[in-house]
């Protein structure tokens, strides 16, 4: 399958530009199929000839083998959650934090890495915010912020410009420092490859919806092996433990305590569909079209009004323009669809391998009015 034979399954690309892959990447047919197909599964015939809780345990079971393969992890290290912001929760939720712990995150993160540590305030843990600029983390003022930090969360892909963090590098810096690592990679699946063992951090949220274009609902948490057990969930049930009835309760070994309790398996069933569609196109095919495409949009943009990198380490490409909400709306009247950013104040076009050289043009022309 090529970038293009999977364009023509995703009914969403027949009807407009799309260029918003960075908050929402339209599922292709096979993807939405595979969640409806079981979900008559496991309403219609289940109940009758089999067991609903086995089906939805194997169907979760099939999934987390699928996403442990996809991002270099055994599956005991992953659990399955409904969205990247669900998953830092759970790692926020599952620490026994005193007042005075600090939590470092940059100025950059997404809500998702912010709301979590803002809700910490209130019980007396400080909360550091490295500055950013241009998307770009200075180390040495990383480093002074983690020196007595608990927790470092920062994204491994900005989702404001588009640039790659050294994820390894600061994960190091944090472990040096005695601090958990957690990394929101949510841009990453479906963009580029994706190894966690690599990155050497203790958690790792992420979800499907994005650039793996997977159904909603369908997220994931990384948790190392050599970190899970220092982690004690605040949100328990049968799924989070050995045996749903023992008292005193053990909790389930690695990723799976951080599973709660009754889920519709649909979205994770449609998740690992999409990850199987990605791998047969290639994610060296999937990242070398996108950043042939995304340096088609940087290369027509004037330089002045380029916020992310001149040669793009991703499909996202941030474009400064006078009004961001007003040209969006402008934009999607001429069925273009991007968004806008809060910071910087911009607009973001998020540009897909299953995109074609016409859709970039097209916003392109568009966005001349705006020079």
């Amino acid at each position: 399958m090529t970038p293009l034979d999977l364009r023509a399954e995703v009914p969403a690309l027949q009807q407009s530009v799309y260029l918003n892959y960075g908050a929402h990447g339209p599922s292709p047919r096979p993807v939405v199929e595979a969640a409806e197909s079981f979900l008559h599964t496991h309403e219609y015939d289940a109940p009758a000839r089999t067991n609903p809780y086995e089906t939805a345990a194997d169907a979760f079971d099939r999934t987390r083998e699928a996403v442990a393969d996809h991002v270099g992890a055994d599956p005991s290290e992953i659990g399955l959650t409904e969205s990247t912001t669900a998953g830092i929760n759970a790692i926020a939720g599952a620490i026994d934090w005193d007042p005075g712990d600090v939590v470092v995150r940059t100025d950059l993160e997404h809500p998702a890495g912010i709301l979590p540590w803002q809700r910490l305030e209130r019980e007396g843990v400080e909360v550091r915010v490295v500055p950013t600029r241009d998307g770009r983390i200075d180390p040495d003022e990383f480093a002074a912020a983690v020196a007595d930090a608990r927790l470092v969360c920062f994204s491994a892909l900005t989702w404001t410009h588009g640039t790659r963090l050294p994820v390894a590098d600061l994960v190091d810096i944090a472990h040096d420092a005695g601090a958990f690592a957690l990394v929101d990679a949510v841009q990453v699946p479906g963009q580029t490859s994706m190894d966690v063992g690599t990155w050497g951090a203790d958690a790792v949220a992420a979800a499907g919806h994005k650039w793996l274009l997977g159904p909603w609902g369908g997220g994931f948490v990384y948790v190392a092996s050599d970190a899970v057990d220092a982690l004690h969930p605040r949100s328990l049930g049968y799924r989070s433990v050995k045996t749903p009835t023992a008292d005193p309760y053990e909790l389930a070994e690695g990723a799976r305590r951080f599973e709660v309790g009754t889920a519709n398996p649909a979205p994770h069933v449609g998740l690992q569909e999409a990850i199987g569609i990605v791998e047969t196109v290639g994610l060296d095919r999937i990242e070398d079209r996108i950043g042939a495409l995304a340096g088609r949009l940087a290369d027509g943009v004037p330089a002045d009004r380029l916020l992310s990198p001149a040669d793009p380490e991703s499909g996202l490409v941030t474009i400064d323009v006078d009004d961001p909400a007003a040209t969006v709306e402008r934009l999607a009247s001429e069925e273009i669809r991007v968004r806008d950013l809060p910071f910087p104040e911009a607009i973001r076009a998020s540009v897909h391998a299953i995109n074609t050289e016409d859709d970039v043009d097209r916003l392109l022309d568009a966005l001349s009015a705006e020079w």
